[in-house]
């Protein structure tokens, strides 16, 4: 391994045991193996996939765990067999950490669902500490721009945004946004770079969000159980709530669209069959690509996006996720380090 002059051991924030507290411990600088990097972080956001997995509800976390897979970070270690990486580049780590390259699944370009893939922050450990390690084809070059706690939310909020909006037609205009947090606040601005129209949908009552969504650009803001002022032609649900895709498809034209677009949600109620009918399409995102990635991350600085965030030090990882889980972050939330 080359890697500069660097300390023994490093503070992370543990998982030891799912719906317990994390704990802030001083852990062995990790050492990276063939074909990763070690990376020291810049600031990892916390994303509604961290509470899934806190919270027990992705059931099969490695233990213990660091969590956290929105991470921007600098080069400073290579593992052997490196190559189109050098120490003090700046990168950005994703939830996918690693595919086989020869299931099925990748073999068709479908690598977000490999058979043996390994996901940051969960079945690898991530980015709630000073340093990490990285498998090098997983991480991505990061604009000047976005090298700093504000790019951080781009490394999963932007990019299973971009890949659910990547499920919908060119052709669709009104599109409906369900749950405006993290990932919305930052779809919404590669929506009006695009031309199109959002109407946002947040927690019924919910006047700061929806206030939030309309000086972001919506052209309306609502409560998730009212319907819009328009049939939307697709809509995208990033709240982790099965209730509302009933809702989504009532507020949906025919031959419009409804993307689930997380990875956990609570059971979806039955609905008539005419809630579907007239070619609706419902459908789920699963995990991103490395091209969702690179496409993403060429379009970001265009826009450009910038991500709104509430800043927490890294031994206030608790204090985070319980702002978050409580609804009471505006944007997204990002661990500093």
């Amino acid at each position: 391994m080359n890697q500069l002059q660097l300390p023994s051991t490093m503070q992370a924030m543990v998982l030891n045991q799912p719906k317990t507290r994390l704990v802030l411990s001083t852990l062995p600088l990790p050492t990276p193996t063939d074909g990763q990097v070690l990376i020291k972080l810049i600031a990892c956001g916390i994303c509604r996939t961290d509470l899934h997995v806190v919270d027990g509800e992705l059931t099969q976390p490695k233990l213990p765990l660091i969590p956290g897979h929105e991470i921007v970070g600098r080069v400073v270690g290579l593992g052997n067999g490196v190559t189109g990486l050098q120490p003090g580049d700046i990168v950005g780590v994703p939830w996918l950490g690693y595919t086989c390259g020869i299931c099925r699944y990748c073999k068709a370009g479908h690598e977000n669902l490999c058979e043996n893939a390994l996901f940051t922050g969960y079945t690898l450990d991530g980015g709630y500490a000073e340093y990490t390690v990285a498998f090098a084809k997983f991480c991505f070059p990061i604009d000047a721009q976005y090298a700093n706690p504000s790019g951080a939310p781009l490394l999963c909020a932007g990019l299973i945004g971009y890949r659910s909006w990547s499920m919908i037609p060119p052709s669709a205009e009104n599109i409906g946004l369900y749950g405006f947090g993290a990932a919305a606040h930052i779809l919404i601005q590669v929506a009006r770079y695009q031309g199109k129209r959002v109407y946002a949908f947040t927690r019924d009552g919910d006047k700061k969000g929806q206030a939030f969504a309309l000086k972001m650009g919506a052209e309306w803001a609502g409560d998730s159980s009212a319907l819009p002022p328009v049939l939307l032609d697709a809509a995208i649900l990033f709240a982790p709530v099965g209730s509302l895709v009933p809702l989504a498809l009532k507020a949906t034209d025919k031959g419009g669209s409804v993307i689930c677009g997380g990875i956990h949600m609570s059971d979806i109620p039955s609905f008539s069959y005419d809630l579907l009918w007239g070619e609706r399409i419902l459908r789920s995102v699963a995990n991103l690509t490395r091209k969702d990635g690179w496409e993403f991350l060429a379009l970001a600085p265009k826009v450009p996006v910038r991500a709104e965030t509430t800043l927490f030090p890294l031994e206030q990882a608790n204090e985070a996720l319980d702002t978050l889980r409580s609804g009471k972050i505006e944007g997204a939330a990002v661990l500093t380090m």
